[in-house]
């Protein structure tokens, strides 16, 4: 059965390691006949969370931006693929800004399985597990989250080291087996 993926690339540089990743993830899932869109958030508008709580009463929230297209995305999805490149030990900026703003709508985001995409400078596995937890985090204050997998991508710090990564493979052997 055919399923609608979200891929939401945080990285700051289109075509960087973690977002070849995505497109490895994107070609897989394409190939195994699911309908797949992938979002580049440096090329949206989000802004920060302003605490303002106008959400808690009303579902919405009063910022105009993209934010709520992209929230939008996540609860008509049946799949999600979160990925991050780590900048000192955790998610970037672009993804825990979106994160922040699901808030509105994130009792609504329901029932998805969960897919995440890290990549690192460090060497080390375990570098990785704060923005894994990060991730739990949020899918926590979810409805019925189901975590399927996770791609660790160490040692890629230059633009391209991913190609050199088994990770690539591991990306589009996930992407066709969702």
């Amino acid at each position: 059965m055919s399923k609608k993926v979200l891929i939401i690339s945080s990285s700051p540089r289109k075509g960087g390691n973690s977002d070849t990743l995505c497109d490895e993830f994107k070609r897989g899932a394409e190939e195994a006949g699911n309908k797949v869109k992938k979002l580049f958030l440096k090329d949206k508008n989000i802004n920060y969370c302003v605490g303002c709580g106008v959400c808690n009463q009303t579902g919405n929230c009063t910022q105009k931006d993209d934010a709520d297209e992209i929230v939008n995305n996540m609860i008509n999805a049946d799949v999600i693929v979160m990925a991050s490149p780590v900048y000192f030990y955790t998610i970037s900026a672009q993804m825990k800004t979106l994160i922040d703003r699901t808030c509105a709508k994130h009792r609504q985001i329901k029932n998805k399985e969960f897919y995440f995409i890290l990549t690192a400078a460090d060497s080390r596995p375990e570098s990785l597990i704060r923005s894994i937890e990060c991730f739990r985090g949020f899918t926590s204050c979810l409805i019925n989250p189901v975590e399927k997998g996770i791609i660790y991508a160490n040692s890629a710090w230059n633009m391209g080291d991913i190609n050199e990564n088994q990770t690539i493979e591991e990306a589009y052997r996930m992407g066709f087996n969702i």
